[in-house]
């Protein structure tokens, strides 16, 4: 497979999503339309332009962020499709051809009246259809218009760690991951303190197209981070034009901050200094739906079910690119020292970097297809509290994991669940920085083997 190629003059990244589309157009053959969702910058636009050029004879893109009015002016009457396809052919000064062509529509979000349009545009069966957006189903974009039932979707995030290796050409890093994985054996210090650097150097850039490009041109750690905080801007800017008051963003911006103090659950009026009201909530949501963000729900009975028995009112967020978490940790700083991420490169940043482990660990639950759940309860007769930090449901069972940095000596909280829910309790997992090892039940696993112990569960 062809990791990352160069299309006239830039850098294209293959992405899995990719072999997603491809079973889309294969299975439904035209039927459904295909929205790719997900925060802005991850390459939504990118992957659907590249999919087109190389799947089909020819396409149309929408570019609904920067598109005439004439292109708009289609959609008003969509009554005859042969009048419509006939101008738009004209306009682009494109050609389309009956089941070879397909139609992007980017950024539909901005134009509510083309994605309502969809149902009677796949209906017709000539062509195919690609959307990409983000802030999808926030009010504004979904008033007063009928939502398609003819709609796959399909969730776009940052690169994930396999993804960054294929296109930094060290593919062949993470077949060796896997081997090493599957062997159950010990790595030794030495191999296991230079993997644990490469997946550090993941941390620090991240899962962003651009990041990672800039990384490839071998641009500084500053102009790498200058990069990121350009994302993290534009984010801001996106939930502005939601709430010019600018809760939103401070939520934002506040998920790092208490992540870092270990609270057990995210706590909005704390966030916002000041009581909650239910606008605060909807806002919570626009966010939530921003994509910029993992929402981890506590679960009250894992003996139920962890879907059934959540907690919507506790909740931890995480940053949905663990990159940006690091850019936004020094945010009270115009640019983050170049020293920074040299010393976290080396695991050498005096604060415990338990919360930048555990960002990365909810990124690559949900890169693997799952929701975040994690659960607290307070010992009997007591004040102390424990808490598992992620729960995964495998085979009617459930996976418990515990994540550290380097210290894994105390991991009371791991084994007191598994004494509480023993009849539902499989393997755990302790992950962290540190090298494989079992104790009976319990395993040890460094952290850049996350991947395959969520691929076999």
């Amino acid at each position: 497979m062809l990791k990352s190629f160069k299309n006239g003059g830039f850098m294209i990244f293959e992405r899995k999503v990719y072999s997603k589309l491809k079973e889309w157009k294969d299975k439904y053959d035209g039927r459904y339309a295909v929205l790719l969702e997900g925060a802005r910058r991850v390459g939504k636009s990118t992957i659907a332009v590249e999919f087109a050029e190389r799947e089909f004879k020819s396409y149309i893109r929408i570019d609904f962020a920067n598109t005439s009015k004439e292109i708009r002016d289609l959609f008003d009457d969509i009554s005859n499709l042969e009048m419509f396809f006939l101008r738009l052919q004209s306009i682009s000064n494109v050609r389309l051809y009956n089941k070879e062509s397909v139609i992007i529509f980017d950024e539909i979000q901005l134009f509510p009246k083309a994605r309502q349009a969809i149902k009677y545009l796949v209906q017709d069966g000539r062509y195919f259809y690609i959307e990409t957006g983000s802030l999808i189903s926030i009010k504004k974009n979904v008033k007063d218009i009928l939502i398609p039932s003819e709609e796959y979707k399909i969730q776009v995030y940052p690169m994930d760690y396999e993804e960054f290796l294929w296109a930094t050409n060290n593919g062949s890093s993470y077949d060796t991951l896997k081997e090493l994985y599957y062997s159950n054996k010990v790595v030794g210090d030495k191999i296991n303190a230079k993997l644990m650097r490469d997946l550090r150097l993941y941390m620090a850039i991240g899962g962003m197209p651009q990041a990672i490009l800039a990384y490839l041109e071998r641009k500084s750690f500053e102009e790498i981070d200058f990069v990121k905080r350009e994302i993290i801007n534009l984010y801001k800017d996106d939930f502005r034009k939601i709430d010019s008051s600018g809760r939103i963003s401070i939520l934002y911006e506040e998920i790092p901050t208490q992540l870092m103090t270990k609270k057990k659950r995210f706590v909005m009026s704390k966030a916002l200094n000041k009581r909650v009201t239910t606008k605060d909530e909807e806002l919570l949501y626009c966010l939530i739906d921003s994509k910029t963000v993992l929402m981890s729900y506590n679960v009250l009975d894992p003996e139920i079910s962890l879907s059934q028995s959540k907690d919507i009112s506790t909740y931890k967020m995480f940053l949905a690119d663990t990159g940006l978490f690091v850019t936004m940790l020094f945010n009270n700083k115009e640019r983050t020292n170049e020293q920074i991420y040299t010393k976290l490169l080396g695991d050498k940043l005096p604060s415990n970097l338990v919360f930048l482990y555990e960002n990365l660990a909810a990124q690559m639950i949900v890169a693997s297809g799952r929701d975040l759940y994690y659960h607290t309860w307070r010992k009997e007769n007591s004040t102390h509290s424990y808490e598992v930090d992620f729960l995964i449901a495998s085979k009617n069972k459930i996976i418990p994991f515990e994540i550290k940095s380097s210290n894994t000596n105390n991991h009371n909280s791991i084994l007191e669940f598994k004494k509480k829910y023993s009849k539902f309790v499989a393997k755990q997992y302790l992950v962290s920085a540190k090298d494989v090892k079992r104790e009976e039940e319990l395993y040890f696993k460094p952290m850049y083997m996350l991947p395959f112990v969520l691929e076999e569960l």
